[in-house]
Order: structure tokens, then C-alpha cells, then sequence
């Protein structure tokens, strides 16, 4: 079955709703390609702003976190029955941003996982190395053993799409070549298919994340194991409609 092409664009703490309105706004006039799925994480406060603004039905909005608690005393996060109530039906976790800046284990993000999928919400699920486990040549060990962690907590994957993400590339203007990063996505697809199941291999979605732009994206989308991508910086710009239409 062949693997629809995703592109999700994660504008973190960006962005004032006049900011977000030219951003949807170039969406909702752009030529996209049918062909590809299209995900936009705004920050928290303007989930509601995006969704009502975004005309093109073949765009979802995704919140950037969401809580492995239905509700309650937890300060600050974001429930599922929350996201629910405004129509968000994705949401980001595990990104190496809250893993290392906030100290969220694999466990923890496991379990966050765990929770949306149980409860309707899809994940984009993030793993990544830093550029000293690269250097050490244990980035495969590394993203296994976050992989791990997950399929200790779920057994469907059907609403899972995976976003590999080296911490050395993220908003570093470093980007993976398309031989490293096509050697990473063969071996999360080769380690689900050892691990979980032939048909999780493949079906589940992997994209590539790190400094992504305009004029790498064609090139890595070619590669047999890269099935979209997840954008930052320039999820925030007019090139962001170039990535989506890489495969064109």
C-alpha cells in the first residue's frame, strides 16, 4: 500500500494572530498538492484562530503537547477532551525540544501517547539523536531504544506517524543528507517490522525533521523511506508551500 506523503509544519512559539492569519492565509491561496496530507501545529493559544481561518479542507490543525491525564490539578497542560472540544484531532509529542528542555522521558512521552490514542487524537510521535550519540555512532541504538519505549505502551499504530528529527539539524541550518537520513528511516522501518509487525513497517508514515527547506526537500523526498516531513522555521514562511509540494 503505497504510504500517503505528510507534511506537518510545527511553528512552536511563534507567531501573533496577525502573523498566523498571513501564514493560513498563503495556505488557503496556494496551489497544494492534493496528494499530500498537511498538518499545522500553531502555539496553543491560537489552536481555535488557525482551525476557524484555514478554508482548505485537506489541512488538520495539531496541538504542539497534550497531557496523559483526562483533567484536573495540572497546571498549564492541555487535555485531550480540550482539543477535542475545538476539533483538533493531531497532536505533536516527543519532540526533542520538550524532551531535553523539560525533561520528558521516553516513558513519559510513551505514555502521552498512549493516552491521545486511546482517547481519538493521532500523534506525531518525534525521536531524534543529538550530535554527540551521532558522533559516537549510536544514532540507530539511540532512536531504537526511543522506539522502545513506545511500543511497550501501544498496540496500534494506524494513528501514528513517525517524525525523525536530529537534534544536531534543528534550527541549526545543518541538515541530514539524504543518505543519512534515509539510513535512519530504513532502520525504524526495519526495526517495526522485527518488532511490531510486518504491515505496521509498512504502513507507518516517517518523516524527516531539521532544518528543512525549499532547497533540500526534493531531493530527500525522493528517497524510498522519507514520507514527508516535519517543518520548522520555515513552516513560518512562504517556502512552506514548496515543501508540500515537493513531489510534484
Amino acid at each position: 500500500m503505497a504510504r500517503k506523503f505528510f507534511v506537518g509544519g510545527n511553528f512552536k512559539m511563534n507567531g501573533t494572530r496577525k502573523d498566523l492569519k498571513a501564514i493560513v492565509d498563503n495556505l488557503n491561496n496556494a496551489q497544494l498538492d492534493p496528494n499530500v496530507e498537511v498538518v499545522i501545529a500553531p502555539p496553543a493559544l491560537y489552536l481555535e484562530f488557525v482551525k476557524q481561518n484555514l478554508t482548505k479542507p485537506n489541512i488538520e490543525v495539531a496541538a504542539q503537547n497534550v497531557f496523559n491525564k483526562p483533567n484536573g490539578a495540572f497546571t498549564g497542560e492541555i487535555s485531550v477532551s480540550q482539543l477535542q472540544d475545538l476539533g483538533i484531532k493531531w497532536t505533536l509529542l516527543g519532540h526533542s525540544e520538550r524532551r531535553n528542555e523539560l525533561g520528558e522521558s521516553d516513558e513519559f512521552v510513551a505514555s502521552k501517547t498512549k493516552f491521545a490514542l486511546d482517547n481519538g487524537i493521532s500523534v506525531i510521535w518525534c525521536c531524534g539523536e543529538s550530535k554527540d550519540t551521532r558522533q559516537a555512532g549510536e544514532t540507530i541504538k539511540f532512536v531504537e531504544n526511543q522506539l522502545a519505549a513506545l511500543a511497550k505502551e501501544i498496540n496500534d499504530w494506524k494513528n501514528v506517524v513517525i517524525a525523525y528529527e536530529p537534534i544536531w539539524a534543528i534550527g541549526t541550518g545543518l541538515v541530514a543528507t539524504k543518505e543519512q537520513a534515509q539510513e535512519v528511516h530504513a532502520s525504524i522501518r526495519s526495526w517495526l517490522k522485527q518488532n511490531v509487525s510486518e504491515k505496521v513497517a509498512e504502513e507507518t508514515r516517517i518523516l524527516y525533521g531539521g532544518s528543512v527547506n525549499a532547497k533540500n526537500c526534493k531531493d530527500l523526498a525522493k528517497e524510498e523511506d522519507i514520507d514527508g516531513f516535519l517543518v520548522g522555521g520555515a513552516s513560518l514562511k512562504p517556502e512552506f508551500v514548496d515543501i508540500i509540494n515537493s513531489k510534484q
